[in-house]
């Protein structure tokens, strides 16, 4: 990579580590399912008008924005809005890339190889430290329900894959849309209208930047960018920058939040970001899905496979970040 992209990928790290921060200080303007209505919302107005037509089917849209816009997001704003850290959840987060494995394997037939099993149980291992010292120290309910968010964000992830969306940026604006009227719903429906209106009627400019950076720069910005560097670069390659979000997010939640980062936490960083590159290794798998080209003879075919369009394969392993992945 130029060093210009490599500054480019660490850049969009940053915005999405920081990120984490941002929604923090957000959770003290807006209600979560209100909050996360009004980052999508923002997101896709007006971008919508200028990406141009979907580039995939519908069914593929609806299912992501209510997946992620939905699920995920409103389980990661209302785990963080009822105690869990913004350094932590940056940090839970990364678990996604497991739940992807698993759902791949269970709905797509993809084997992981043995590198990337053991990535993976290191990577749990990270989660347990993890559980076992917010247990200790703060709400676990709040903990279970960015671990749940993690989750909504594999079957996104897979549900993304089978997209298999040729542009990032316009992909993400477009499920962008899906969200907004759910959330309205959920919000009005369980955090009540009074409370919804105030926080309208007392929007001021913190609340509105801290709008603009949600959906602006780490939805449209970030994606756009990461989709830039993944159209001019194999996946593998940009992928492993995405570790760099949890960094980023936990170093800004103690600069910025003052949350401390002890022996624990440390802890469950290395072993679930260790975890996560190891299982983010490029490898050949312990089997192969059914269907596979054959010769006359029985053999496997020289013919390639098809391959996997490289957006769709990265936000799998990423975004990340997903806001965009992504709270990202």
């Amino acid at each position: 990579m130029r060093p210009s992209h490599i500054c480019l990928a660490v850049l969009v790290a940053a915005v999405w580590g920081v990120n984490f921060v941002v929604i923090e200080v957000g959770l003290g303007h807006f209600p979560p399912l209100l909050f996360s209505a009004l980052r999508f919302l923002v997101a896709a107005l007006p971008a919508v008008f200028f990406v141009g037509r979907p580039k995939v089917a519908w069914k593929w849209l609806l299912g992501v924005g209510l997946v992620l816009g939905v699920a995920k997001f409103g389980l990661l704003f209302i785990g963080m809005d009822a105690g869990m850290p913004a350094g932590l959840s940056s940090l839970v987060l990364q678990i996604q890339a497991v739940f992807t494995a698993v759902v791949a394997f269970a709905v797509l037939g993809e084997r992981p190889a043995r590198v990337r099993v053991v990535g993976m149980a290191v990577a749990l291992a990270g989660i347990g430290v993890a559980a076992v010292h917010e247990g200790a120290s703060g709400p676990l309910t709040a903990f279970g329900l960015t671990v749940a968010a993690a989750a909504c964000w594999g079957v996104s992830n897979v549900l993304t894959r089978k997209a298999s969306p040729p542009d990032a940026l316009n992909f993400m604006v477009w499920v962008s849309t899906v969200p907004v009227l759910p959330l309205l719903a959920l919000s009005l429906l369980f955090e009540g209208p009074s409370r919804d209106l105030e926080a309208l009627r007392g929007l001021d400019w913190q609340g509105v930047g801290i709008i603009v950076y949600v959906a602006w720069i780490t939805t449209v910005f970030g994606f756009g960018a990461w989709g830039y560097l993944l159209r001019r670069h194999p996946a593998s390659t940009v992928a492993p920058f995405s570790l760099l979000v949890p960094v980023f997010g936990m170093s800004s939640a103690a600069l910025f939040l003052g949350e401390s980062v002890g022996a624990f936490q440390w802890c469950a960083a290395a072993l679930l970001v260790g975890g996560v590159a190891v299982a983010s290794l490029p490898g050949r798998s312990s089997g192969e899905p059914s269907g596979k080209p054959r010769s006359p003879r029985g053999e496997p075919s020289a013919a390639p496979a098809p391959s996997v369009p490289a957006d769709s394969a990265t936000y799998a392993d990423e975004v990340t970040a997903l806001e965009p992945a992504p709270r990202a």
